[in-house]
C-alpha cells in the first residue's frame, strides 16, 4: 500500500538523506584511471544499495515506494555519478587554465627524495602547483639535474621566496641533517611562503604511513596494520556475516566432497597443515585433502604440474580451489580472513624470509582463503624466487591500500577466476 499526498513527500525526504548520508563525503578520484574510478563506483553503491534493500525489506518500508522508482534508482544513481566523474575529468583542465595562478613551489634538497617529490607533483596537475626548482648546496654536476632547474643554494632559499613569490616550500632533506633544517627554518620565517618538511623515511616501502600521537607526542606509524581500531571492526564483522552465510550454502557441497574423498583414496578427509597467522603465530589451517600424503615437516615441497602425489578428485578439487573451502571454518574461528594475503607453509616461510626483504610484513593481517596477488595471476605454484617476490609485492600493496570496497573487488574476481584460471594443480 502506498502513501500520498504530504506523507508521500516525507518518505522521498527521508530516503534522499539517507542516500546522502551513506555517501558523503565524496571524493574526485580523477587521478587514478576512468575504469577503476568505474569499479569504485559499482562497488560503493552495490554496498549503499544492499544496506538499503536489507534494511527496507526487514522493516517492510519499501512498500511505501512505486517499484518503478526504486528499479530507477539502481541504475540511474550509478550512472549519474559516473557521469559527474567523467565531466569533472573534462572540466577540470580548463577550470585550472582560467583560475591562472598556480601554487610557485620549490624543492630543498635535489636527491632521490626531491626528485620523487617533483615526479608526483607533475603526475597530479589538479593540485595546482608549479616547480620552479631545486636548492641545493652541491655543484651542478653532482646533483644530475639541468642547470636550469638549480635556484641556488640553500642560504639563497628565503631571499628567492621573497623576490620570486614563491608560495611553497619543500624541505626534502634527510633527517640526519638535523642542524642545517633547524638553521633553514629560522631563516624562512621571514618570509610569508608555506613550508613542508618531507620526511626521507617515506622513500621507503612503508606500510600504512601515518601520522599519529601519544598523548601529546606526535609518532609516525612505519609499519602498522590496515585493521585497527573501527576498520578492524568492519573487517572482523564482514568477515563473521560472509562466512557463516557461505558455510549455511555450500553445506551440501562440503558433505559431497568429503564423500568423494573418502572413496577415491584411503586417508582422512580434512588435511591440517601449520601455517603462519596473525603476527607470524601459528594456526592450523583446514583444507579437503587432495593428495596421497599429508606433508607438515621442515621439508614441504609445492604441488606443480603433474605431481604424482595429485589425488583424482584432488587434482578437480586443486584446478577449482573447492579445496580450500574449509578454511571458512577458520575465518569462523577468527584465524583467517576471507580476503588476505595466502598462507604458506611454515617450511617455506622460514626459507622466504631469508630471501625475500619484507617478507613477513604480511603477516601484519590474518591470512586469507584469496588475496590481491592471487586475483593478479599469482595463483599455484611459485617455482621461482621472481614469482614469490610478485606475490609479495601485491601482498604489501593490498596491506597499504586495503577498503572494504577493495575486499569486496577480490572476491568478485575471484569467484570469475575459479571457472577460467589454469594456474592452479
Amino acid at each position: 500500500m502506498h502513501a500520498s499526498g504530504d506523507d508521500q513527500y516525507h518518505h522521498y525526504v527521508v530516503l534522499g538523506v539517507l542516500l546522502f548520508s551513506l555517501s558523503f563525503p565524496g571524493r574526485s578520484m580523477i587521478e587514478q584511471r576512468f575504469r577503476v574510478t568505474v569499479r569504485d563506483v559499482l562497488l560503493s553503491w552495490l554496498g549503499v544499495a544492499s544496506l538499503l534493500g536489507f534494511f527496507g525489506w526487514a522493516t517492510g518500508l519499501y512498500k511505501l515506494f512505486p517499484e518503478e522508482l526504486l528499479l530507477a534508482l539502481l541504475w540511474l544513481t550509478p550512472g549519474l555519478q559516473l557521469a559527474c566523474h567523467l565531466a569533472l575529468r573534462l572540466l577540470m583542465p580548463r577550470l585550472l587554465s582560467m583560475s591562472g595562478h598556480k601554487k610557485r613551489a620549490v624543492i630543498v634538497g635535489c636527491n632521490e627524495l626531491g626528485t620523487h617529490l617533483a615526479a608526483e607533483i607533475a603526475a597530479h596537475p589538479t593540485l595546482g602547483i608549479e616547480l620552479v626548482g631545486y636548492f641545493d648546496d652541491r655543484d651542478i654536476g653532482r646533483v644530475g639535474i639541468d642547470s636550469k632547474r638549480l635556484c641556488g643554494r640553500f642560504s639563497d632559499v628565503a631571499g628567492h621566496a621573497r623576490t620570486d613569490a614563491i608560495d611553497i616550500i619543500y624541505l626534502a632533506l634527510p633527517m640526519a641533517s638535523q642542524p642545517r633544517i633547524l638553521s633553514l627554518l629560522d631563516t624562512l620565517t621571514d618570509t610569508t611562503a608555506s613550508v613542508y618538511f618531507v620526511p626521507d623515511v617515506f622513500v621507503t616501502d612503508l606500510i600504512q604511513a601515518r601520522m599519529d600521537a601519544v598523548g601529546r607526542v606526535p609518532v609516525m606509524a612505519v609499519c602498522d596494520t590496515p585493521f585497527a581500531g573501527l576498520n578492524g571492526i568492519v573487517k572482523r564483522c564482514s568477515d563473521i556475516v560472509l562466512s557463516l552465510t557461505i558455510l549455511l550454502l555450500i553445506s551440501p557441497v562440503l558433505l559431497l566432497i568429503a564423500a568423494l574423498i573418502r572413496m577415491d583414496s584411503p586417508g582422512t578427509v580434512i588435511f591440517k597443515q601449520r601455517r603462519y597467522g596473525l603476527d607470524g603465530k601459528e594456526i592450523v589451517v583446514y583444507k579437503f585433502r587432495s593428495m596421497t600424503v599429508c606433508e607438515d615437516g621442515p621439508l614441504v615441497a609445492q604441488a606443480c604440474r603433474g605431481d604424482a602425489r595429485i589425488t583424482r578428485i584432488g587434482a578437480v578439487l586443486r584446478k577449482t580451489s573447492l579445496d580450500e573451502l574449509p578454511q571458512f571454518f577458520n575465518v569462523l574461528l577468527g584465524e583467517m580472513s576471507i580476503v588476505g594475503p595466502r598462507p604458506h607453509a611454515v617450511a617455506h616461510n622460514e626459507t622466504y624470509r631469508k630471501l625475500i626483504k619484507r617478507y613477513m610484513v604480511r603477516h601484519k593481517v590474518k591470512p586469507g582463503i584469496t588475496g590481491w596477488a592471487q586475483v593478479n595471476g599469482y595463483r599455484g605454484e611459485t617455482e621461482t624466487l621472481d614469482k614469490m617476490q610478485k606475490r609479495i609485492d601485491f601482498d604489501l600493496e593490498y596491506l597499504r591500500t586495503w577498503s572494504l570496497k577493495m575486499d569486496l573487488y577480490i572476491v568478485c574476481r575471484t569467484i570469475i577466476l575459479v571457472f577460467k584460471d589454469s594456474s592452479a594443480y
